[in-house]
Order: structure tokens, then sequence, then C-alpha cells
């Protein structure tokens, strides 16, 4: 058994206040929520009930405790007998672990309340205080936070820092204040957030003796995940063989003479709040560094590397906020903006008959767009599942079955329809086009592509990609090529792992966002291989410029672009001149729907020399190697994953998991140029090759060197068996 430093009698207890953390994402694969049960949430638990000194709030996110309950029964009965003996409290939050700052006000007081009546019916006690999903703080929060019932909650001491406190005024709680309502806020000391667990234990009883003596009654504040006590690389081994949790929690209990391990409650029953607290917008360290873009991220971690020894300097360094993630992945704002949509035509849903059909599909409809706002999906650092498509699919999925359900309780929207609306708050107007069936969002200044195409029948987004793009960390990952060694145990935030050798070879960064139907104009002597390796040197007017809506109807849209093509006039006389036509088609279609783009093209006068024009599709099927998911190929079934040549006019694929077909019709297309979308991207466990759909061009080779005219049409036809 470890022996912790020799205790030392104080005129007054000093507190440590934990507040362990445990999430799990709405989508994500079971198996992955049994290993982090194994190793992470049953022996933390284990452990707290070997050690009744060490009390401590725990907050578990509902999607987590949906899985226990269903799967897990009788963790729940270990929970409650520590909440009965005053050990542990249960904390609040948001039950699908929202980012409460980025979700509308009717939204986040439905979250909070949603999870405390959870865990007041399962635990028989109503939480006090709320988890802030990745501790995202603006200011206005403590007011919706006291609309909720919500007491206290816990940010970061960077929140503090940032706010012009002194390191050594952070021991203890504070009360922020919005429009006259309160909450009590604990500052979270990233130096505990680092020591545990992955100092020494004595470091970390050495640290709160520090504290208790420059502090005598006052708290030293930890918040953070559970996972980091078994799911995160190596710390299973590290909290449990190697007894590291024991060992802290048996130290922690030797020294109960001069140190009080409490619960957040339990500390703010017996002490008054240091002062008034005023934060700035802010969320962890880390967290506000992996929003910056790219070029910025890295100039900032230079920065932070030249004064990591100046603490006075580095509490003055903070990064962007939360929201800038919408800057950084317009899918990510894609998907915001769906469920803020979703959000309000579900309120505007008419009020319903209790104990009636309708309301009870209302119901649903509501608890489908709570789930859609689950955080994990909507950014990217070491966390978040911004680039894992199964969490990004839950969301839409549920966003797409929520609006239906809106559309068949609210009277005449059962027919098709088009808006045009600024959808994404980009500045620009793009055409949605909605039907039973179907939903297309379609972007005019973007090439004229699709962004989204959901199909209604089986609650499928089927373009659901991300663009390929330089990521800070990627700097790191052509440095470490190969290495494959393990060092001690490191925090997640300093370790350089990868799933499988060679990743560096997949770093190739996109030119266009992931959209499909659009156009690449390029020279006919350049192969599928400069496709798949994003060298085609398509011309960018076309690909990606602005195009004029001509006329728009329910079912069809045509929209126009005139060009000049450089480089391709003969003789040296002016660039030829190019009308662009693009004519969209929507309707039903036996068991599902169709979506057609007819391109027509006029030239002033003949080109120089030939040329190819393709029209690009972008697809996701997600888990590329399953196989019920899969192109048909004159060789039969190849997976996802397929990169090749295949021939016109007509590709198939099929997807057994969401039950849908999809054919692509080219009439007269010469190939199907397939590739696979993959970006390599960071996560807990490591750098990791992801498939994100695949780009399909469908493509002719016009004689456009003589004649001026030319016409193409691809047609998505899409069913459900």
């Amino acid at each position: 058994m470890f022996r912790g430093l020799v205790p030392v009698p104080m005129p007054e207890s000093f507190h440590l206040v934990l507040l362990i953390h445990a999430h799990q994402p709405c989508g994500n694969f079971g198996s992955v929520l049994e290993k982090a049960y194994a190793d992470s949430y049953l022996p933390f638990v284990e452990h707290l009930e070997k050690h009744p000194g060490v009390h401590a709030g725990l907050h578990y996110s509902g999607p987590l405790l949906t899985w226990i309950e269903e799967n897990r029964p009788e963790y729940f009965a270990r929970l409650k007998a520590l909440v009965q003996r005053g050990q542990v409290e249960l904390v609040g939050g948001g039950f699908y672990e929202p980012i409460l700052v980025s979700i509308p006000p009717r939204d986040q007081l439905d979250q909070i309340t949603l999870l405390a009546r959870y865990l007041e019916d399962r635990f028989g006690t109503r939480p006090t205080g709320a988890w802030l999903a990745e501790r995202v703080w603006e200011p206005q929060l403590p007011s919706a936070l006291a609309a909720a019932g919500v007491g206290y909650s816990l940010v970061d001491d960077i929140h503090f820092l940032s706010a012009g406190f002194e390191p050594e005024e952070l021991f203890g709680a504070y009360i922020a204040e919005d429009r006259g309502q309160n909450v009590w806020l604990f500052p979270g000391q990233k130096a505990l957030r680092y020591l545990i667990p992955f100092g020494k234990v004595e470091a970390v009883i050495s640290y709160l003796r520090e504290a208790a003596k420059a502090h005598p009654g006052g708290a030293a504040a930890m918040g953070d995940d559970m996972e980091k006590f078994g799911v995160w690389p190596g710390t299973h081994e590290h909290c449990y063989e190697d007894g590291w949790l024991e060992d802290f929690f048996t130290a922690l209990e030797e020294n109960a003479n001069w140190l009080k391990v409490s619960t957040p409650a339990e500390y703010l029953a017996n002490h008054a709040p240091l002062g008034r607290a005023d934060l700035p917008t802010a969320s962890y360290t880390e967290m506000m560094e992996w929003v910056l873009p790219t070029g910025v991220r890295q100039r900032y971690g230079a920065v932070q590397k030249e004064f990591a020894s100046r603490p006075d300097v580095l509490s003055f360094l903070r990064g962007g906020s939360w929201r800038g993630f919408f800057t950084k992945y317009p899918e990510s704002s894609l998907l915001h903006k769906k469920m803020l949509r979703v959000s309000a035509r579900v309120a505007a849903c008419p009020a319903r008959r209790d104990g009636s059909k309708a309301a009870d599909e209302l119901v649903q409809a509501r608890d489908l767009l709570l789930r859609a706002q689950c955080n994990d999906a909507y950014w990217h650092g070491v966390f978040g599942g911004l680039y894992s498509p199964h969490l990004r699919t839950d969301l839409w999925r549920n966003l797409i079955r929520a609006e239906v359900i809106a559309d068949r309780l609210t009277p005449g929207a059962l027919v098709a329809r088009v808006e045009m609306l600024d959808y994404d708050s980009d500045g620009a107007a793009e055409l949605l086009f909605t039907a039973p069936e179907y939903q297309v969002l379609l972007k005019p200044s973007d090439g004229g592509t699709i962004a989204a195409l959901d199909f209604r029948p089986a609650a499928a987004t089927l373009i659901n990609s991300i663009v390929r793009r330089p990521e800070a960390y990627h700097t790191r990952l052509r440095e470490v090529a190969g290495n494959t060694s393990k060092g001690e145990v490191a925090s997640i935030h300093d370790q350089t792992r990868s799933k499988e050798p060679g990743l560096e070879r997949f770093l190739r960064y996109d030119r266009w966002q992931r959209h499909a139907f659009r156009i690449l104009l390029f020279d006919s002597a350049r192969t599928h291989a400069q496709y798949e390796t994003l060298e085609l040197q398509e011309d960018p007017g076309l690909a990606g410029g602005q195009f004029q809506v001509k006329t728009s109807g329910a079912h069809d849209l045509d929209l126009f672009r005139e060009h000049e093509l450089t480089g391709l006039a003969k003789d040296g006389g002016p660039a030829p001149r190019l009308s662009l036509t693009k004519r969209f088609s929507f309707g039903p279609a036996p068991g599902g729907c169709e979506v057609g783009c007819e391109i027509g093209i006029k030239l002033n006068a003949p080109l120089a020399k030939p040329i190819a024009i393709g029209i690009e599709s972008v697809i996701n099927l997600l888990a590329p190697a399953e196989p019920d998911r899969f192109f048909e190929t004159p060789k039969g079934q190849e997976n996802l994953r397929f990169s090749g040549v295949l021939p016109g006019p007509l590709l198939r694929m099929e997807d057994g998991w969401q039950r849908i077909r999809i054919a692509l019709h080219a009439p007269a297309a010469e190939e199907f140029w397939v590739s696979p979308i993959e970006t390599v991207s960071e996560s807990e466990e490591g750098f990791e090759r992801v498939y994100q759909g695949s780009q399909i061009l469908a493509v002719w080779r016009p004689d456009l060197t003589t004649q001026k005219s030319w016409s193409a049409r691809l047609v998505w036809r899409v069913e459900a068996f």
C-alpha cells in the first residue's frame, strides 16, 4: 500500500473539490461503451467504494446514463448507495451534452431539466450543480443556468486568469451574475488536471499541502474526464494495474487531518463566496488552441513554447472561442444551422392534445432534436468527433427524423416547395428544396453545387463528407512518421501515436468543399491517378465560382455562368468565352427520389486543345469495409474504399445498413473515376485514417476543338429497400 508524506496538522482543513465527468456521444459504437465501462467507469466507482473518505461530484451525460441503465443496471445500484451515504454527489447539466451557448434558450432549459429529472427519478436527489460541456463559458450563461435551477458549475482557471484574477485568488468559489441571476463558479486548477493522474501521488499531495499553507480553509478544485482514469491510452494500466488511483485515494485519506475531500455542494454549504467573477468567453486552454485556424494555431503554439517557463505571461495567452469551429469547419456550421432550423420548426408545431398520437410524435421530435445537439460532432481537437462520420451521421439522422415529424404535424408542409435563404449564415443565398422524399440544399455561390441531400424515407444524409485540410498536427505526424515507440504514460495532450504506419502519404488537401454536382473542366490527358491525388488542375471558375439563378420552382432550378477559359485560345487569340447552364430537377421516383443535373455549354470559338469535363458526385455510405456496403462493378462487388475506373454510363451503390440503393446514370459518359476521400485526423488513441465517402467523377471528352456547343446529364436515383 502506498504511504503518503507524513501528515502535518493544520489549523483549518483545506478542501479538495473533485468533479469527475463521464460522457459518451450519441451514435458511438456499443463496443466503445463496453470497453470504456470495463476500463474506467466500473473500476473508478469500485475504488470509491473502498475509500469512503474520498467524496466527489460525479457527472454522467444522458447518452452514457441511458446506456448504463439498459446494459449495466447494477452500476446504478452502486451509484445510488454512494449517493445515499453522502460520498457522491451526482451533478447535472445538459442531458445530451450540448454546448449550451450554441443552442436556443428553450432547448437549454429542456436539456438541463431533462437530466435533473432523470437523476431525481433514478437516484432520489435533484442535482444542484451542472457540468458545462467542454467548460465552454460565455457571460450570459448565469441567467440561463439559474433559470434551469442550477446553483453552481465549474470552469477552468484560465477563465479566471483571463479576467484578471491572480493565481493565488483561485482557491475557493465565486459568484457569476447575468441580469441579476447568479450561479457559483469553481475555478478548476489546470495544475491538478495534469498531475491527476499523470504526476506522482507525492507531487499531488505536495501541491495540495503548499496550497493549504497559503490558503487555510480554502479549496482547490479539479474538474476533468473520468476517461482519463482508464480509457485514455495507457491509463488503465497506470491507474489500476499499477495502482495509481488506489495510492491516490489512500494518500487523501491518510492526510484527512488537514485535507478534506469534498463534493462541490458540501463545500458550498459551509463557505461564503470569495467575491464576484465576471468572466470572458472561454473554454479550457487546449480547446481555445484547437479552434484557431491552422496557421495561427502553429504560431500560437510557438509562442506558448517560447514562454513555457513564464506562467505570468502564459496567463495572458488565450486562443479563440468555441464558436470559431463554425468558421474553421463549414461542415460544423452547416450541421449547426440545420439543428437551429429544426429547433425552430419543431417549436412552431401547433400544440396537440395530451395523449394523442400527434402529441406523442411531437415529444419524439423534441427528443430527436435534443439528441442532435450532442456536442462532439460539432468540433475537433484531440477529442471531438467532427472527423468521425458515424457521429456526424447520428446527428443528421436525428435531425432528419425530427424535421419530417414537424412537417407531418404542420398543415400544408407535406408538399414540394423551394425556399431561398442564407441557410448556413455565410452571407450568400442558398436554395432549399423540400418534399416528402428529400431535402436538398443547393449553393449557387459554390459552383452551383449541392451541399446536403437528405433522403427522408431512410433518414439518410447522402453527401456527409468533409474537406481534407491542413491541420496543425499534420506537421507533427510528418516529423514522427514511422515512430511507434512507447514511453511512460503522459497526458493525452502530449502524446504522438499512430494507428497505422505510413499515414503521412494520405496527407492531401482538397481545393473545394466536398459537395456534389461540381463541374470539373481539365486537360483530357489527365488520368484517374491525378484525380485521386487532387492534381487535375481543373478550371477554378467553373468548379467553385458564383452561378446566377435564372429561374427556380418547387421541382427545378436553372443556373448560369459566363466564363473565360484562359490558356485555351487558338493561335494566340483572345480566351474563348464559355456560357454554362446548369439545370437541376428534383422529384419522386419509385421507392424514393431522383435528382438530375443537366449542363449545357456554348463557346464563342472552338478550343485550342482537347479537354475533359466531369460532373462530380460525393457520397458517404459510412463503414467502408462492411460487406453490406459496396459498389457494383463488372468484376463483382467492391467495398467503399475501391479506387479505380469503372465503365459508364451506369454506376450502382448499395447500403444494406441504411437500406438504400443509389444509381448514377450519366448518358454517353465514357467512364466513372472513383476514389475514396480519406482524412488523417487526431484522436484519443492516435492519428487515424478515416473514410469520409467517395468522390465519383462521371467523365466526358467532348470534341470542343471543332464544335461550339455540347450538353451532358447526370442523374442520381435513390431508393429505399
